[in-house]
């Protein structure tokens, strides 16, 4: 029988921290649990307003992308995957970044990185790179799906290589908290953003150490994570 599911690798913090219940809050949706939470409310945004602005996000759950979904290729199975992260998790160090930060890519509201994020970069990329043996090449539609998006040559050749073209130096650790805004909401919803995230998350490093495997089990429907690899 095909496997349908689509499977990612990604950092999600541990399900009783702050970090995590912040998130899951501002999306409405805890992919650990796989139930609908409460919206954290934001001042000046209208609560009415904010499940619409939050929705794409939501179906992917509060996460960053290590590697990003993906079909498993013929003749793999769930149980492949699970065997080739046992192996790689313990030999992957796990890494500490400085902290979090709210700020804006593009139309989008994200925590990003606060200092050097390098080895976290080397940590997707050795995700991406090994896990890759188990992940069915892009079919056309979803080609056609992450052609739309503005992309160097050497990003459409890590499309084509790993069916995601933020890979090494044009990956960048973010974690989503809105979907994409108009012009004029993002400032507003980026500073509301920015004060329920103070006064939420205690101010500290982030240990990335474990992968957490996401898991979308028919289309159309949001991802939940099922199992989690500690790393070395």
């Amino acid at each position: 029988m095909t496997d349908i599911a689509r499977y990612a690798i990604y950092f999600a913090p541990p399900a009783e921290s702050p970090l995590w219940r912040f998130g899951s809050a501002v999306l409405g949706y805890d992919a650990a649990t796989g139930e609908d939470v409460p919206h954290r409310a934001l001042a000046g945004i209208d609560p009415a307003e904010w499940p619409a602005l939050s929705a794409e996000p939501r179906v992917y759950g509060f996460h960053a992308t290590l590697k990003a979904p993906f079909r498993l290729a013929a003749g793999m199975r769930r149980d492949d995957l699970f065997e080739a992260l046992q192996d790689l998790a313990p030999r992957q160090p796990p890494v500490v970044l400085e902290g979090l930060a709210v700020t804006t890519i593009g139309s989008f509201v994200a925590l990003t990185p606060i200092g050097a994020a390098g080895d976290v970069g080397a940590l997707a990329l050795r995700v991406t790179s090994e896990i890759d043996v188990v992940r069915a090449p892009l079919n056309e539609a979803e080609l056609q799906k992450r052609l739309r998006a503005p992309l160097t040559e050497r990003q459409r050749a890590q499309l084509e290589r790993f069916g995601y073209p933020y890979v090494g130096e044009d990956f960048r650790f973010h974690m989503t908290l809105s979907g994409s805004l108009p012009a004029e909401r993002v400032m507003p919803v980026a500073d509301a953003l920015r004060t329920a995230y103070r006064e939420d998350v205690p101010v500290g490093p982030l240990d990335i150490d474990a992968l957490a495997v996401f898991e979308q089990r028919e289309p159309g429907t949001r991802f939940r994570i099922t199992e989690r690899f500690a790393l070395g």
